[in-house]
């Protein structure tokens, strides 16, 4: 009898022993930082490939968290912030590029594009709004690009503190207006503000949203660190692309450098342990076009072995680098090869910050799973559509309308002038220079009929055939 109850006392401690975990872990979310770079490519760090250009912080980051290496964003960056911030793909919120349909000349081309939306719905609830719901003061800092005036300006979309500023790198303006000693340079100044929200807000949960200017152009970069890369031997590919060059990576640099103030900043106040860290780049990096046929001279950086880059659905244009930090919940060291997709980020932030789900339907899922390496994450595929054009000049494309699915090492790109059909092996060839199409007929039927489920499914609107009508101008 006596065993019995010391049993049965036992059991009971050890019950709500994992009540109080629960509850505890309820009551007390991590903080969140989330900084994202603007037009790195795939292999512009040192922990994805390059030899050249020098990352640090971001490789300490990687060696104490976990790399995607499968990982998809749009192909230009307003869609791929408006995926994150709202959790829909860019066939729900009308967002597929940047700009009006005719920022690029379609006259003489087949198609004519579907109308582009700029600003996200003010009825999609950001996931700072969520996190805001949940307790977290949040902030950002930097780029915003879905709607920077009125109130699509992200202080009236969750954030309790926001600047915005990109177009310039140094003498640049914030919105709201912030003085600035003269010269200083603009990654340098939103670390600065990321770090006082930081030692403002240590004893809360706080979500942090670090989007740089930075790599994007004009390129100009602080002249001791172009000086530094000036001295640094490169070997350059035979078609004049590859990563040489010392702007670039002096740009490069000044984020890293802002990665590594944050990380010091946390470890000084004892919130490492307790803060997951996310770095991520919009789209893929401006390279990859002499190669590709559809520039004469190169891009300032080179994506291979992807193939082209910034503007195209290759995977030059849309693969990047993801890494997550959680220490404690993460194994370091560790990689995942899942493909995952932007819209995957808000989920994961829902769960990571206990927020409560938005009033939107939401297209992605908790990567928390892979994150932490556990059984049970099942993904069929992930999907891309993009029904415009991007130019590269006079009538050369980056892309046309496309629409594409990834499912485990196959992926499928539909060309929406003609039907053309593109099937890759992306685990033999991850350049795609292989078409498949034809000898695999039976895999690329499979794929194309989920492709146009897909888009039924979520109302993908499709372009139409051009008789020369007039764009309809954003409202």
């Amino acid at each position: 009898m006596f065993n019995s109850n010391r049993l049965l006392l036992a059991a009971c401690t050890s019950f709500f022993s994992l009540i109080l975990s629960a509850a505890v872990l309820r009551a007390a979310p991590p903080n969140i930082v989330f900084i994202m770079a603007d037009d790195l490519g795939y292999t512009d760090l040192a922990c994805y490939g390059s030899r050249y250009y020098e990352t640090p912080s971001i490789d300490r980051l990687a060696e104490q968290g976990i790399r995607f290496l499968n990982h998809h964003h749009c192909q230009n960056c307003t869609p791929t912030r408006a995926a994150i911030l709202g959790g829909q793909h860019p066939a729900r919120t009308g967002i597929y590029t940047v700009g009006g349909i005719d920022r690029f000349d379609w006259s003489n081309r087949p198609l004519r594009p579907v109308e582009n939306i700029t600003k996200l719905p003010l009825d999609r609830d950001t996931i700072a709004l969520q996190l805001k719901k949940a307790g977290y003061a949040t902030a950002m800092f930097g780029k915003w690009h879905v709607g920077d005036t009125g109130k699509y300006h992200p202080s009236q979309r969750g954030f309790d503190q926001a600047i915005v500023s990109a177009g310039k790198h140094f003498d640049f303006e914030t919105d709201p207006k912030v003085d600035y000693t003269k010269g200083q340079y603009l990654a340098d100044f939103l670390t600065d503000r990321a770090i006082e929200f930081i030692q403002r807000n240590h004893e809360a949960p706080f979500f942090l949203y670090l989007p740089h200017f930075g790599v994007h152009g004009p390129h100009e970069a602080k002249v001791d660190l172009i000086a530094h890369f000036e001295k640094k031997v490169v070997q350059t590919n035979p078609d004049g692309e590859g990563h040489d060059n010392p702007t670039y990576a002096a740009m490069i640099a000044s984020v890293d450098e802002s990665v590594g103030r944050i990380l010091k900043t946390l470890d000084a106040l004892k919130l490492t342990d307790n803060t997951v860290v996310i770095f991520a780049s919009d789209n893929g990096g401006v390279g990859g076009f002499v190669r590709e046929g559809i520039k004469k001279s190169g891009g300032v950086t080179d994506n291979a072995p992807l193939r082209s880059g910034k503007g195209s659905l290759y995977e030059g244009g849309t693969r990047v680098p993801l890494i997550v930090r959680w220490p404690k919940n993460i194994q370091a060291g560790t990689s995942c090869n899942v493909p995952t997709i932007h819209v995957d980020l808000y989920a994961s932030l829902l769960e990571i910050g206990q927020a409560p789900e938005p009033t939107q339907v939401l297209d992605g899922q908790s990567l928390v799973p892979l994150m932490q390496q556990k059984v049970g994450f099942e993904r069929e595929a992930i999907f891309q559509h993009f029904p415009g054009y991007l130019g590269a000049g006079v009538d050369t494309w980056r892309t046309t309308p496309v629409s594409t699915i990834c499912a485990a090492e196959w992926k499928l790109m539909e060309f929406l002038e003609d039907g053309k059909l593109e099937l890759y092996n992306l685990d033999q060839d991850i350049g795609e220079s292989k078409n498949l199409a034809q000898t695999h007929q039976e895999k690329a039927k499979e794929l194309h009929d989920r492709l146009i489920a897909w888009r039924m499914q979520i109302g993908a609107a499709m372009p139409m055939k051009n008789e020369g009508t007039p764009s309809k101008k954003e409202p």
